[in-house]
């Protein structure tokens, strides 16, 4: 601590460089265990340091925009800010620049467990500090507090018929419960807007604490008769819980939720799902009602959806080839075919990752260690063996790798849970931790309404013309 002081005296502002130091290793932390108490110690310091960045940087230039990017999705225009994470092309994810194996070692988990709690990764997330064990332990105690649900959504949800499908009615639910939304009733009571954060907080600690319930419902209505006990422990973590009202008491599967939760909280903001609540936010709607826009994001088959169809692939090819274990030559074959007709192998490539999936190698430990003789497992290793030279020798794919849908849905099915059209509810209850911190930021941090300037195609054509000529 003194050789830190000793150099903050010589360079007062470098805050930043304390919090990116060695990365993987243990920062400082608050001793305080409430979150919103952390955060407004450090949102003036970060609002300081992005003062004096964008004086001194204000007009550099961040990167070029093409055509191709412009007609291809916007894919890797930099041109937005997003906190909580970032996913580097060759390393992965990174949480505050945390990887996978870093929250896996360094997170609190259960007692007994070897997960990381979700709770210390909202932590991290929000704070970028590693939390103690007695922070996660508030927020669980927190969260299991705020968790009650209006009579209104619980009608809501007992009401709508089983053809909604899950993610239809998770949106509608998170629509609907923003009638209980603190920052909307401050915004019409006139706060100021440095005081936007903390109504906003408020919203997001509740729709976190409330969501597993909302989700839990769904689950039990559609696939359990309504059969319901929505009752929390308040000395259990979240995902404890959310098992519980789930009806899955494995404390294997519950170990596996922790992690699910954890990996797919944050894929940094270019996603349909990070985006669109970062878009629906800035136009200053309540955390409920752009986690819904995000989730209406999430439910499409290029996003959430992605692993359900791969599950669906997977049982289609052990059924094809007899449901049983075959030779490496009889599944190549198979899958040449596959190509060869026009389809694809689902489950591989992604819009920026050039390697394998971080998401997807923890999974597979996880797997290797409690399912390592299930033939659906078995199947899927088979094929990350076989199907990356495959692509690469059909020359079409830019990353022949698997990402993490390849591999959720086996582990899933595994533990029973069979109904794959609920699987993005799961994500989508993850997806509310990194969305949520970063709409925290956005506020704090005074992040205005996003209004991209759009062209049309002959406007573009006269642009580029008049550039080139």
């Amino acid at each position: 601590m003194a050789f830190r002081n000793s150099i903050q005296k010589v360079f007062p502002n470098l805050q930043s460089l304390n919090r990116g130091l060695a990365v993987g290793s243990r920062r400082y932390v608050s001793a305080s265990t409430d979150l919103k108490e952390v955060l407004a110690a450090k949102i003036p310091e970060k609002q300081s340091e992005i003062k004096e960045f964008k004086k001194e940087f204000g007009g550099a230039k961040v990167g070029d925009v093409s055509v191709d990017m412009m007609y291809g999705g916007m894919r890797g225009i930099k041109g937005m800010v997003w906190e909580p994470s970032v996913l580097d092309p060759e390393e992965g994810i990174r949480f505050r620049g945390y990887t996978i194996p870093d929250c896996q070692d360094l997170l609190p988990t259960a007692a007994g467990g070897e997960q990381p709690l979700p709770e210390g990764l909202f932590w991290l997330l929000c704070t970028g500090d590693i939390p103690s064990k007695d922070q996660v332990q508030w927020l669980s105690r927190e969260w299991a507090n705020r968790a009650d649900l209006p009579t209104h959504i619980v009608n809501l949800l007992d009401q709508l018929p089983s053809s909604v499908h899950p993610m239809s009615q998770l949106s509608a639910a998170l629509s609907v419960l923003n009638t209980e939304s603190k920052f909307a009733q401050a915004y019409s009571d006139g706060v100021h807007k440095n005081e936007y954060w903390q109504h906003i907080y408020e919203d997001a600690m509740n729709l976190i604490a409330k969501i597993p319930i909302i989700a839990a419902k769904i689950y039990r209505n559609l696939y359990r008769e309504g059969k319901f006990n929505g009752t929390i422990d308040e000395n259990a973590d979240w995902s404890l819980n959310f098992c519980n009202m789930l009806g899955y008491n494995d404390p294997e599967f519950i170990e596996l939720m922790r992690l699910y939760l954890v990996i797919h909280s944050d894929h940094e903001g270019g996603n349909v799902s990070a985006h669109t609540s970062h878009l629906v936010g800035s136009a200053l709607s309540d955390p409920y009602l752009s986690m819904a826009a995000a989730m209406n994001g999430l439910a499409g088959p290029l996003h959430g959806l992605a692993n359900q169809e791969v599950l669906v692939w997977l049982t289609g090819v052990y059924k094809e080839l007899g449901g049983k274990e075959v030779t490496d030559e009889e599944l190549r074959k198979y899958i040449w075919d596959t190509l060869m007709s026009g389809r694809v192998v689902p489950g591989y490539g992604h819009a920026v990752l050039r390697k394998t999936d971080p998401r997807y190698t923890c999974q597979r430990e996880f797997a290797l260690k409690h399912l390592p003789d299930d033939p659906m497992f078995k199947l899927v290793g088979q094929l990350y063996k076989l199907v990356p030279d495959i692509l690469l020798e059909q020359g079409k794919a830019k990353n022949p790798w698997p990402n993490v849908d390849a591999h959720s849905g086996v582990l899933l099915q595994y533990y029973k849970m069979t109904e794959m059209q609920y699987y993005t509810v799961l994500f989508g209850v993850s997806r509310v931790l990194g969305c949520l911190s970063q709409q925290i930021w956005s506020r704090a941090l005074g992040l205005p309404l996003e209004r991209p300037k759009s062209m049309s195609t002959e406007g573009l054509k006269k642009f580029v013309k008049n550039k080139v000529g």
